[in-house]
Parts: C-alpha cells; sequence; structure tokens
C-alpha cells in the first residue's frame, strides 16, 4: 500500500473498526496526520486562535475517528484486541505498549480478525 492509497483507505474505512489494516498502510496513515498537523501548525504560527488554528483543530476533527479505527485494525493485524487501543491511556507505558505493537509485523495466518492482508 503506498502513502496515497493508505489516505484514501483511512477516509473510506473510517468508521470500520472490523478487519485488519497493514503495518505500511497505518505508518503512512500516521505520516499524513503528522504532515497535516504540522502544515496547519506552520500557517498559524502556533496560535489556535488564528483561522489556520481553527481550521487545523477541523482537521484533527476530521482525521481522528479514521485514525482510531486504522489503531484498531493495526491490533487486529497482530491478533490483539481492539480494546488495548486503551493503553494510551496509562502515561508513558502504555504508548511504549502500543508503538512496539505498531512497529510488529502481521500475523501471518489468517486469524480471528479476518484473513491476512498481506496474502490478499
Amino acid at each position: 500500500m503506498n502513502f496515497v492509497e493508505s489516505i484514501k483507505f483511512g477516509f473510506s474505512n473510517y468508521v470500520n473498526f472490523q478487519g485488519r489494516s497493514r503495518r505500511s498502510g497505518f505508518w503512512y496513515w500516521y505520516l499524513f496526520t503528522v504532515l497535516v498537523s504540522l502544515v496547519f501548525n506552520v500557517l498559524s504560527g502556533g496560535k489556535s486562535e488564528s483561522f489556520f488554528g481553527f481550521l487545523g483543530g477541523l482537521a484533527a476533527l476530521a482525521i481522528f475517528l479514521p485514525s482510531l479505527a486504522y489503531s484498531v485494525r493495526r491490533l487486529h493485524d497482530i491478533n490483539k484486541s481492539g480494546w488495548f487501543i486503551l493503553f494510551a491511556l496509562i502515561p508513558l507505558v502504555g504508548w511504549i505498549f502500543l508503538l512496539v505493537w505498531y512497529v510488529k509485523d502481521s500475523d501471518p495466518t489468517d486469524n480471528r480478525f479476518g484473513p491476512n492482508p498481506k496474502a490478499a
């Protein structure tokens, strides 16, 4: 999956918390969210009261649900429940666990969340 396909997939499956997502798609989506945030931060000069700050806030809201769905599907890809996303609420340690799982390679076989997306 390339960068553009990942963005299309993210927005077309923004409420789909079922199935699995490949590691490449997840990280391209993450790169997209960082770039969007960076662009609006630069345009607003770091001031949330500005017009671009307001637009950046709207963009963050628009990206939130697809990011959550992508994260859950990524956890499904390594055969973990999507509820493990709540580890993010544990200061420092939770983010470390999630990062390790996000960089982990896909479960090579079909799992309880569906077939291996690499094989498709």
